[in-house]
């Protein structure tokens, strides 16, 4: 993604509000909002915006690992105990 194609100001979201959100769905895009010339928020495609806190959420879970335990388990072994629980429940 080129943040320079995905940069739009608060104005043209107003204006171009559902094309915008199409085009954002569609290409699984993320776009940076900017209010008097500065970034203020960010709108991103609900899908990728799940994928992202799902990987945050395994990257959390093996750092949180490797904290515990030095001596942890490598991230294969880990990856499979967590499947293996969550396909238990």
């Amino acid at each position: 993604m080129k943040l320079s194609e995905s940069v739009k100001s608060i104005s043209y979201l107003k204006a171009n509000a559902a094309d915008l959100i199409n085009n954002i769905n569609k290409n699984q895009k993320t776009f940076v909002i900017t209010q008097n010339g500065e970034a203020k928020v960010v709108v991103q495609d609900i899908k990728l915006y799940e994928k992202t806190q799902d990987t945050l959420s395994m990257l959390k879970l093996l750092a949180m690992t490797n904290e515990e335990n030095p001596n942890a388990k490598g991230i294969k072994e880990t990856f499979s105990d967590l499947r293996k629980e969550l396909n238990q429940k």
